[in-house]
């Protein structure tokens, strides 16, 4: 069976066809999904969508390109984290690829969110999603001072290099993979993929975003999340049955989900 790590099915794309979703996911054998959060306003419609349905969880967080929004506190991330369906705290992080004109002393906003998560996840003990585009120095420089590898977490969508890849994991974090490495231009990526430690590998959608080749350019969607793992497979020389198995053990330990899988 395969586990989406990362998708989001409260977006408007993906839950007008929730129904239709779920069976394409049994049909792939896709067991499971974690949909993210990014807006403490949407968080009430993620975790209902989790609540409605035994193969959905949810995380809860402000994504760093969410402006204008509510910035939670430690402690109402912590209370909302204490839900049972709720297994991680983000998607959070920094992202400097939009600055919109501005300096990144200006950015500090999202350095200080970034902070909040951080210490909501160290007083739950859950782990933490994530994103980081165009400022990975500082998104592991904030990583280290605030201590995250007491939680660990999931550098999501990953699409750096190996060296920040190597520090990533330094730190007690995994890697997880989207559709981006089935992409013909994504050979350093592949070849992050292949130096990994195997046992630090999950595998996603960011679905409705980012399709997976053969479906690049549609709408993606979690049943897609095996032709991930077939470019896995081919990296690494090995049967996508063990690619599998491997991912979905990975995405069981960090996330502590329940064993055996409940299918939708």
């Amino acid at each position: 069976m395969f586990i989406d790590s990362h998708c989001h099915l409260n977006s408007r794309s993906l839950r007008e066809q929730l129904p239709d979703l779920l069976d394409a996911m049994r049909a792939a054998q896709v067991q499971q999904a974690l949909s993210i959060c990014c807006t403490m306003e949407e968080f009430p419609d993620v975790l209902l969508m989790a609540e409605q349905h035994a193969c959905v969880w949810a995380s809860v967080g402000v994504h760093p390109d969410s402006e204008d929004v509510h910035e939670p506190s430690v402690e109402e991330l912590v209370v909302k984290a204490n839900h049972p369906k709720v297994l991680a705290i983000g998607e959070t992080g920094l992202d400097y690829y939009r600055l919109n004109g501005r300096s990144m002393a200006e950015m500090e906003w999202q350095r200080e969110r970034f902070r909040v998560h951080i210490r909501a996840a160290k007083a739950c003990g859950k782990p933490l999603i994530v994103h980081t585009r165009s400022s990975a120095a500082d998104t592991l420089a904030i990583l280290m001072e605030e201590g995250a590898e007491t939680v660990g977490g999931v550098f999501h969508c990953f699409t750096e290099d190996q060296a920040v890849a190597a520090a990533a994991v330094d730190l007690g974090f995994h890697i997880s993979f989207s559709g981006i490495l089935t992409f013909k231009n994504a050979e350093d990526l592949r070849a992050v993929a292949a130096a990994l430690p195997r046992e630090r590998v999950l595998i996603e959608t960011d679905s409705p975003y980012l399709a997976p080749v053969p479906y690049r350019g549609k709408l993606n969607q979690p049943a897609y999340v095996p032709h991930v793992a077939a470019q896995l497979a081919q990296i690494w020389g090995v049967p996508v049955e063990e690619v599998a198995a491997l991912t979905t053990r990975n995405t069981q330990r960090l996330f502590r989900l329940p064993e055996p899988a409940v299918a939708c």
